[in-house]
């Protein structure tokens, strides 16, 4: 059931928005393509990923039509500054910032105006409870980052997880900021993880998925994997390959099909010279 609903704003050349709940107190928040987690309680609000500048004073908005309680927690899911850097209006309001250890020493070094450094920090799992409810946070690897956390709701089945596990689309262009043998070791933990319903970062293919979704995902990086093992011992690296492999077929619906290239290229780097 969607709650809120403004794309007014659209019309005003600002992206649309809606805020959603989609268990008991747990919500997404979409703005334009991008989305958000937040769980309300008694006793506060536990909130992720405040994007950016233009989003977060919606974001906090869209909280305060909901309860008039604090936001208590904003919980980055990792370091990349398209999904942090709208956190000031947050802070304002007295939230704790929390992230993984290797997150806070990313935006350490990266000093971008304006993106809040994390409070508390967290290494392989940690548990937020308030208000009776439990935020799980579980880094499973290196993936996308080197930083990224797999947020669990236990009570509602639902886990919340940012640009590592696209759903039903192409990973994006060559894997960027990536470590891709570990990324599909990370795959494996989270599907061993106990959850039905996971809420990505971004909203392109309806922004809930489920563990088949998945399941493909894994099919997918392990069919091109072995395509493009082949193609680099047969030396069709790189040119001929993106020439001759085609998109593995669990892949044939899905959009991003542009990033084929890209994800192919990835692979050749890695059989050629090892790069993680």
């Amino acid at each position: 059931m969607v709650l809120l609903n403004a794309a007014a704003l659209k019309a005003q050349g600002q992206p649309d928005y809606e805020t959603t709940e989609v268990a008991d107190n747990v919500y997404i928040f979409r703005y334009g393509g991008s989305q958000s987690m937040f769980l309300v309680t008694p006793e506060g609000v536990i909130a992720t990923d405040p994007i950016n500048a233009e989003a977060s004073p919606v974001y906090l908005e869209e909280i305060r039509r909901i309860t008039s309680e604090p936001v208590r927690y904003v919980v980055y899911s990792h370091h990349h500054i398209d999904h942090v850097s709208g956190g000031a209006p947050f802070k304002e309001a007295g939230a704790t910032f929390v992230a993984h250890r290797a997150a806070k020493a990313a935006l350490l070094s990266l000093n971008v105006e304006g993106v809040v450094i994390p409070d508390l920090v967290v290494d392989e799992q940690a548990v937020l409870t308030l208000g009776g409810m439990e935020l799980e946070l579980n880094f499973v690897g290196r993936n996308h980052s080197d930083n990224s956390l797999v947020m669990r709701v236990p009570e509602a089945g639902i886990i919340f997880a940012v640009d590592f596990l696209p759903i039903r689309e192409l990973p994006f262009r060559n894997f960027p900021d990536s470590y891709l043998l570990e990324y599909f070791e990370s795959i494996d933990r989270v599907l061993e993880m106990d959850w039905d319903r996971l809420i990505a970062g971004h909203s392109r293919q309806g922004g809930i998925g489920t563990k088949d979704d998945i399941r493909g995902l894994k099919v997918y990086l392990d069919e091109l994997f072995a395509l493009v093992r082949t193609a680099n011992e047969e030396g069709q690296c790189f040119d001929q390959a993106f020439e001759e492999i085609q998109l593995p077929s669990v892949a044939a619906n899905w959009i991003r099909q542009e990033f084929l290239p890209g994800n192919i290229e990835r692979m050749c780097y890695f059989f050629r010279n090892g790069y993680r």
